[in-house]
């Protein structure tokens, strides 16, 4: 499992770097990220990005169903992940103390902050999955790693 799991990282950072290459625009940046990332990895329920704007996060882009248009920093898994910048591995989304369920079909999610050049948090890269316990250390390291290639180089 954690085999295949690898080599669709390494597919999809592959085709995720030649998209994005020369390109500076942030929806363009994370609407190439999304979907890439949601066609190539068998568990992702639901894949988007939530952006920083007037101190909160705002939905966009993503794909999945529905999700919660915005949240405060410090609610929920993406508000923690916004507010301590560290990236929250979630087996279990109703043992989280103060999740938001967007989707009740949503069991376990992660989410990677997302920093510019400059360091700055320009928002949060939110995966969800129908099943618990799907992410792990090969998710974050793999989605740290592609989020650092695009935006930090």
């Amino acid at each position: 499992m954690f085999a295949e799991k690898s080599e669709r990282y390494a597919r999809a950072r592959k085709r995720i770097s030649a998209l994005c290459e020369g390109e500076s625009d942030e929806i363009a940046l994370m609407a190439s990220i999304v979907t890439v990332l949601h066609h190539e990895m068998a568990d992702f329920y639901w894949t988007g990005f939530y952006r920083v704007i007037d101190g909160g996060l705002v939905i966009g882009p993503y794909q999945g169903t529905v999700g919660c248009l915005r949240i405060a920093f410090g609610k929920g898994v993406c508000g923690t992940a916004a507010q301590t910048e560290e990236t929250q591995v979630v087996p279990d989304v109703h043992r989280f103390p103060g999740h938001i369920s967007c989707d009740a079909r949503s069991k376990s999610e992660i989410v990677v902050p997302v920093r510019n050049r400059e360091g700055d948090l320009i928002g949060v890269l939110d995966i969800d999955s129908e099943e618990k316990g799907t992410f792990d250390e090969v998710d974050r390291e793999a989605l740290e790693g592609i989020l650092k290639t695009i935006w930090q180089g």
